[in-house]
């Protein structure tokens, strides 16, 4: 029965990587790149709209940037989110008086309501453009970025197009998880079906970039109607499917890049913060995602090391097939979003800083009902 067991194990992982490393090639093929794209006749006002909480070490850099855009009209507006660190002088001392920026002043958190969902929410009440990008802090937008975005939302109709940053990678715990988040999208979740079929199960998007047509933000509600979700991206990617609007996806092709995080605590506090909502709040399927992703990526090494699945000649030819598929996906989609393809070599070590974060998670969940951020508690 254990033999039986193992068969039938191996042949699933086997089944899996084959899966995910055709997505994987198929979405090389087919992933939209932002790139030069003609804008139309008349351009639309658009709003960027930054929510910032304690960002003073990167602020200065990122409104620099957004100012530097040669759109032809655009307003940037920033929301300081109660920061105790000089956010909002440093962002002013930056534009030297530019009328593009406007500052507001953050008001008190309601009950039931995220954080960054109600600094949206005022950014969005407050801007006056057809077009609301919704933009991070920490992403910084290369010249031109915007004009290539409101080239392709015009070229392609998006109704919310969202960009996928080029992520900066430096320090070792940046390297190995920040990194999945391509394995994860390119790997996946086919972009044909996201952008072919109206199921709201083929939704993905990044709050990092979500460039809203107004009408299609007030249609699904805005922020208010996802105002306690922690992955409002997603809920609004899936809001935009159920209305039956255009989702379009683009990769940031080095044009728009961002540094998430910055080393291996801040990595692991910033994804712990949203692995659970990424499993339903599934504490069990959480668990399930676990196992099922130590099986494709850490079990067929243990194989090897063990001896196990030798071939008539000797040669463990299966467990080094399994290993080539799960390194060649993480490889190859590493070279698609511009990071380090051998650290490719070390997805065991991965699927392991993974299982810690998951771990993390589960602490909060059982210890304080939620998650804890930039020195607030979640519920959830």
């Amino acid at each position: 029965m254990s033999g039986m067991i193992f068969t039938a194990l191996t042949l699933f992982t086997t089944l899996m990587l084959v899966v995910i490393a055709v997505i994987t090639v198929l979405n090389v093929l087919t992933f939209p790149r932002l790139h030069t794209a003609p804008l139309p006749i008349e351009t639309p006002l658009v709003s960027v709209l930054m929510p910032a909480r304690d960002e003073a070490a990167i602020i200065g850099e990122t409104i620099r940037k957004l100012l530097a855009q040669d759109y032809p009209r655009y307003e940037l507006l920033l929301l300081d989110d109660h920061s105790s660190d000089g956010t909002a002088d440093i962002a002013r001392q930056t534009a030297r008086g530019d009328p593009r920026l406007r500052i507001l002043e953050g008001a008190p958190l309601p009950e039931g309501w995220m954080g960054k969902s109600w600094a949206c929410h005022q950014l969005a009440n407050a801007a006056r453009g057809d077009i609301l990008v919704f933009t991070d802090a920490d992403v910084i937008w290369e010249p031109g970025a915007l004009s290539h975005l409101m080239g392709e939302m015009h070229r392609r109709r998006s109704d919310l197009h969202t960009v996928w940053p080029t992520q900066i990678t430096v320090t070792w715990g940046e390297r190995l998880v920040v990194a999945l988040l391509a394995f994860v999208i390119v790997g996946y979740l086919p972009v044909l079906a996201v952008h072919h079929i109206p199921w709201p199960v083929f939704a993905a998007a990044t709050g990092q970039c979500l460039a809203f047509r107004r009408a299609a933000y007030m249609a699904v509600g805005g922020h208010a109607a996802i105002r306690a979700s922690i992955i409002d991206d997603m809920a609004f990617a899936k809001a935009i499917k159920r209305r039956k609007l255009r989702l379009r996806l683009a990769d940031g092709a080095g044009l728009i890049r961002c540094r998430m995080y910055r080393g291996w605590a801040a990595v692991r506090d910033g994804f712990a913060k949203n692995i659970l909502a990424g499993h339903g709040n599934s504490l069990p399927l959480l668990l399930l995602s676990w196992a099922f992703h130590w099986l494709l990526f850490l079990a067929p090494w243990v194989w090897l090391l063990a001896g196990w699945l030798g071939g008539p000649d000797g040669w463990p030819w299966q467990p080094l097939c399994l290993i080539g598929l799960g390194v060649g996906v993480r490889a190859l989609t590493a070279a698609f979003s511009r990071q380090r393809v051998g650290d490719a070599l070390l997805l065991p070590v991965s699927v392991i800083l993974m299982a810690i974060i998951a771990t993390q998670a589960i602490v909060w969940r059982l210890r304080y009902g939620g998650v804890r951020w930039k020195g607030r508690m979640w519920k959830g």
